[in-house]
């Protein structure tokens, strides 16, 4: 038995069983620099899951995917890791922080609801794909709507009587003047040329109303809403009419035409059995509900009680969304903390036990912020570069001023709080802000960017101790 199903939804478009361990990693370092056993234990959990799917139904159902806990300070990659496997695997992903629940029964965010946005992503994830699969046929329909735009059917004309009187039957049928075929096929071919872009055209698309129940969402009443939505029907759907030169208005009718052709329905459940079988959820700050005790005066109800509350969700249950019940018994959780303060073991005993993968990430050194500027495909050196090309000036990084860039960061991260990479991005816009405001201005030119450079925009910040904690 083999399953030959392709990854998807931003994932690189190769096969599942293509996907191995070390090709997830070489994947991964094109983005994250280091974190060779984070990479390693994400690589093999991805890999699990397809070899999961070529196991008989009987033990199928058996085997749960082995849920990740990485340990480690803020900006060592942690996020970075869990979000580029799931884009990497063509996978549902949300991130949620677990300081953001609270027990039930308290103000804040009910656990569940990170399996409803699971779904909601899902279905989002899948309407995409299926508008792409689907936009030729929602291409052609679109132009036929644009054509009788531009070329209106003559008007039907109602049958007079031997007196001139409108509806008397006619003594014989006047012949129709047959559909001018030739106008309209020179006309799409005009439309196709792209000699029609200039024109403006008025269009009737769809324009559905939100219903007033979406005025609740995102208050931590999300049960209610659930019910409610069932409860009121949604408005119907209104036309709008609007002016669009002849690209906008052939992209709108585009997109209402692929819409059109989705059947929501079958989307609906193939969205959920994905997000039972591949979405991934990533709880951050798992170390701030960690504590199991408060200064020795019994249990901390709140921190404990989102730990219980988990429990189930990880442990595997049916959690009932807007698109049907969802079962979690598959999901893979990742969860991530520094731990400063307190440790694994300071989570519940049934919680540990449920994410048996553990994971130490490395702090970041200097060498390590060398090659995260210039290494990945997305380093922050080649986005400032291709940003201020748009003006036309180009920038010369030589390497010395990388290299004085990641010093500048490992000694402010270790004068202040340590937040690893994210240091990078703020020291990058400091030694750029000048640069970036009168780029406009510059004309076409080359600017170098030494390490005299960063040192002449950072040295008067750096001495003022008080200066830095704001800036830097």
């Amino acid at each position: 038995m083999t399953t030959t199903m392709t990854t998807s939804g931003g994932g690189t478009g190769r096969r599942a069983q293509d996907l191995t361990p070390r090709a997830i990693v070489e994947e991964l370092d094109r983005y994250i620099v280091g974190q060779k056993a984070a990479k390693r234990a994400v690589a093999v959990a991805l890999r699990n899951r397809w070899r999961r799917q070529q196991v008989a139904p009987p033990m199928r159902d058996e085997i749960a995917p082995k849920n990740i806990m990485l340990i480690g300070p803020t900006g060592v990659g942690k996020t970075e890791i869990a979000r580029r496997l799931a884009r990497l695997a063509g996978a549902p992903f949300i991130k949620v922080e677990a300081s953001k629940f609270t027990e039930v029964g308290y103000v804040g965010r009910d656990v569940d609801s990170m399996v409803r946005d699971l779904a909601e992503t899902a279905v989002s994830m899948l309407r995409e794909e299926e508008r792409e699969r689907l936009r030729p046929r929602a291409r052609e329909n679109a132009e036929e709507r644009l054509l009788d735009v531009l070329l209106p059917p003559a008007p039907r004309q109602r049958p007079v009587g031997p007196g001139g009187l409108p509806g008397a039957a006619p003594p014989a049928p006047a012949p129709e003047p047959p559909p001018d075929n030739a106008t309209r096929e020179n006309l799409r071919r005009l439309l196709r040329d792209g000699k029609l872009d200039e024109k403006m055209v008025e269009i009737d698309t769809a324009d559905a109303p939100p219903s007033f129940v979406d005025v609740f969402s995102g208050t931590g009443m999300e049960e209610m809403v659930l019910n409610l939505r069932d409860m009121f029907p949604q408005g119907q759907r209104r036309t709008k009419r609007r002016r669009l030169s002849v690209p906008e208005a052939l992209d709108a009718l585009t997109d209402e035409e692929a819409t059109k052709l989705i059947d929501l329905e079958r989307l609906q459940k193939d969205a959920i059995r994905r997000a039972e079988q591949a979405g991934i959820i990533f709880i951050d700050e798992i170390d701030k509900v960690a504590g199991r005790e408060s200064g020795g005066h019994g249990p901390d109800v709140s921190r404990e009680g989102v730990q219980r509350d988990l429990l189930p969700i990880v442990e595997g249950s049916t959690v009932s969304t807007k698109y049907g019940p969802l079962k979690t018994d598959h999901v893979l959780f990742v969860a991530a903390g520094a731990f400063h303060v307190s440790k694994p073991k300071d989570l519940i005993p049934e919680l540990q036990g449920r994410f048996p993968i553990r994971v130490e990430l490395e702090s970041l050194s200097d060498q390590d912020f060398v090659r995260i500027l210039t290494e990945p495909e997305n380093a922050l050196t080649k986005q400032y570069t291709a940003l201020l090309a748009t003006e036309k000036v180009t920038l010369d990084i030589r390497p010395d001023a990388v290299a004085e860039i990641a010093r500048i960061a490992t000694l402010v991260n270790a004068r202040m709080e340590n937040i690893g990479a994210r240091r990078l991005h703020t020291i990058m816009e400091r030694v750029l802000d000048d640069l970036a405001f009168e780029a406009p201005e510059l004309g076409q030119t080359t600017i170098p960017i030494t390490a005299a450079y960063v040192r002449e925009r950072l040295e008067g910040i750096l001495k003022d101790e008080d200066l830095s904690q704001y800036i830097l």
